[in-house]
């Protein structure tokens, strides 16, 4: 794919059948709605799969797809500093439900995971809550409430986020080795 860096749900649709689709969100993420024919490769294993992404790339083009569309450019920019060329779903899974197409569903989806963005919400706020109401008692403890302030707007500032990197570590973030072995040998029969 040497044109277009992002796709827009209206360029991928038709293309969908010929595209290797990589969902980099969280495996929660990935079980509560993905692309048809989607394969899950968290953002954090990427440079694990880099052997098997190059092998489907070399076969054909890649489409590299999260929620919002920052994780699969971040992603994208990781693929091509390893000379392999890929593009992104602009406005990611949440722009193609709206743009009303399909989204699968993981069969076995044991529970519901939230998403990345609703996790560090709740995340943000119940440290921000804590850090005020030990406040009353020790003054230091406001300081937490500022930090989470500036790391939010560190975050918005340059669209990443260190909170969500810390929580795609929790156990119910990640996925199962056979789950990334299962995506890694899909990839390696494209």
């Amino acid at each position: 794919m040497t044109a277009p860096h992002a796709l827009t749900t209206e360029q991928a649709l038709p293309r969908l059948h010929e595209l290797t689709v990589l969902d980099v969100r969280t495996p929660g993420e990935y079980a509560a709605g993905h692309l048809p024919g989607a394969l899950n490769i968290p953002l954090d294993r990427i440079a694990r799969a880099l052997p098997a992404i190059r092998h489907a790339a070399d076969r054909g083009d890649v489409l590299v797809v999260c929620a919002s569309g920052a994780r699969s450019d971040s992603a994208r920019r990781t693929l091509a500093e390893h000379g392999i060329d890929t593009a992104s779903l602009a406005g990611g899974t949440g722009a193609w439900a709206a743009a009303g197409h399909e989204l699968r569903r993981a069969e076995q989806a044991p529970r519901t995971t939230w998403g990345m963005e609703r996790q560090v919400r709740l995340t943000a706020g119940t440290l921000v809550l804590a850090s005020l109401g030990l406040g009353l008692v020790r003054p230091a403890f406001r300081l937490v409430s500022a930090a989470v302030a500036a790391g939010l707007a560190y975050s918005a500032l340059t669209d990443s986020c260190g909170m969500a990197a810390v929580l795609a570590r929790l156990p119910h973030n990640r996925p199962r080795r056979a789950d990334i072995d299962a995506a890694l040998a899909a990839l390696l029969d494209r």
